[in-house]
């Protein structure tokens, strides 16, 4: 790589840092190909992204982020997932962790805050932002369904007494 392919490298990674609302530090313990396809495939599933860096490139792209916190976290050799949605890239890499143990969560951070291994497990057992809408949906439209039972109801009764009436006469 050459100093103009290193500066791409270092305003790209910078870029994302700036955009994304979670990025997650994993280790790489002998992943062959294949799997490392089917991660990258899984991340992109969730709307995440998932890339392989160079350290020395990552610490670099980190300076004046929210994401500083991860500079010790970039050794050895690492990827960072990332995503916009804070639950998302948690939930893709702890998902094809527990199934793959040469996949290692290192940490990560939401912003300033960062995080150690068992808190991203922890952010990955919440809820994404499309299960929160979707619940927070369904509340919404759950009084309007039952004031529209409600609303409806008295006519039913008198419709019924009035049917009980006609029968009985």
């Amino acid at each position: 790589m050459d100093r103009s392919q290193k500066s791409e490298s270092v305003a790209s990674l910078n870029a994302v840092f700036n955009e994304v609302g979670v990025v997650v530090v994993t280790r790489n313990l002998g992943l062959t190909v294949a799997q490392s396809t089917a991660l990258r495939l899984k991340v992109r599933e969730v709307g995440a992204s998932f890339k392989v860096a160079k350290n020395s490139l990552a610490k670099l792209a980190i300076q004046d982020t929210d994401y500083v916190g991860l500079g010790d976290m970039l050794t050895g050799p690492t990827a960072l997932a990332s995503s916009v949605d804070p639950v998302a890239a948690a939930k893709a890499v702890v998902e094809f962790a527990k199934t793959n143990d040469k996949l290692e969560i290192v940490g990560g951070s939401m912003g300033t805050l960062v995080l150690n291994a068992d808190g991203i497990k922890a952010l990955a057992s919440m809820p994404s932002l499309d299960e929160l809408r979707g619940t927070i949906i369904g509340l919404v439209q759950a009084p309007a369904t039952k004031i529209a039972q409600l609303v409806t109801a008295p006519a039913a009764k008198v419709a019924r007494v009035f049917s009980a009436y006609a029968e009985a006469a």
